[in-house]
C-alpha cells in the first residue's frame, strides 16, 4: 500500500485519468473529491461490497437454475423455464 500525505486542496493522480483531491479536513473527517472517466465506476467500499454480495447471490441463483435445467434434461422433464422459453 502506498501511503501519501496531502493537505487540503492537494491532489494525487492515479494513472493519467483519475484525480483524488483533498477538499477539506474537519476534525477526524477528510472530505475527498474524485475525478474519473464515466467508464470507471467509483463507489464507497461498503456500497461496493454490497454490490459484490448481490452479484454473488445472483450468480448462485443462476448456477442453481442451470443445475436444475440439466437435471430435468437428464430425467427427460423440461423445466418451467425451458418450457417458457420454448413457448416464447
Amino acid at each position: 500500500m502506498l501511503v501519501l500525505t496531502r493537505k487540503s486542496n492537494q491532489s494525487i493522480m492515479i494513472g493519467d485519468e483519475i484525480q483524488v483531491s483533498v477538499l477539506a479536513i474537519i476534525g477526524e473527517k477528510v472530505r475527498t473529491g474524485i475525478e474519473a472517466p464515466r467508464s470507471v465506476p467509483v463507489f464507497r467500499k461498503e456500497v461496493y461490497l454490497e454490490i459484490q454480495a448481490e452479484r454473488a447471490g445472483e450468480a448462485q441463483q443462476d448456477r442453481e437454475a442451470v443445475d436444475k435445467a440439466l437435471d430435468d434434461m437428464k430425467s427427460g422433464q423440461p423445466s418451467r423455464q425451458s418450457r417458457r422459453a420454448a413457448n416464447g
